[in-house]
């Protein structure tokens, strides 16, 4: 029950970002504000590295894998949008494909993130902490570049009641 609805979030996390992603252009994925700045593929191939990191043998190796260079996704590399989604798509389908193989029975059993001994609870919790903070990122920045013709992906401003009547959009 509880894995379920860890699942339920990220699953909501993933297609916020995506949703966000989907307002922006192509020649605008790789845009930076500021010198040391960040552009939504660079932080989408963040949170794609650290899923495949984390969850790559979720319950027997640490999070912290030797193969994973965590610098080198900051660096500007220009990822076009196909290859920017695949990578995307191989880190969330490493991290469901890992929770599937959890039960609640699991919650409790220890993990190892960095040499750390957490409970899988405790590292499936900071995994969504991780992923919400990214993904306000790119929500965020995707709002800012768009401007004027972002649609919203929450309740727009001046429509809360409007929204009450008709929650839609509650999971």
């Amino acid at each position: 029950m509880i894995l379920n609805s860890i699942k339920s979030k990220y699953f909501q996390y993933k297609k916020l970002a995506e949703d966000a992603l989907e307002q922006i252009p192509d020649d605008k994925l790789n845009f930076v504000f500021g010198e040391d700045d960040n552009s939504i593929a660079i932080i989408m191939n963040h949170i794609a590295g650290n899923l495949k990191s984390r969850f790559t043998d979720f319950l027997t190796s640490d999070g912290e894998k030797s193969w994973r260079h965590r610098d080198s996704e900051f660096e500007a590399n220009q990822l076009d949008r196909t290859a920017l989604l695949h990578h995307w798509e191989e880190g969330w389908e490493i991290l469901f494909d890992s929770l599937e193989n959890l039960s609640d029975d699991h919650l409790n059993v220890k993990v190892k993130i960095r040499g750390k001994d957490l409970t899988v609870f405790e590292a499936l919790l900071r995994s969504i902490i991780h992923i919400t903070y990214h993904v306000g990122q790119i929500v965020y920045i995707s709002k800012t570049i768009v401007g004027k013709e972002w649609k919203s992906l929450s309740i727009p401003k001046g429509k809360s009641e409007e929204y009450n009547r008709n929650p839609n959009r509650e999971n």
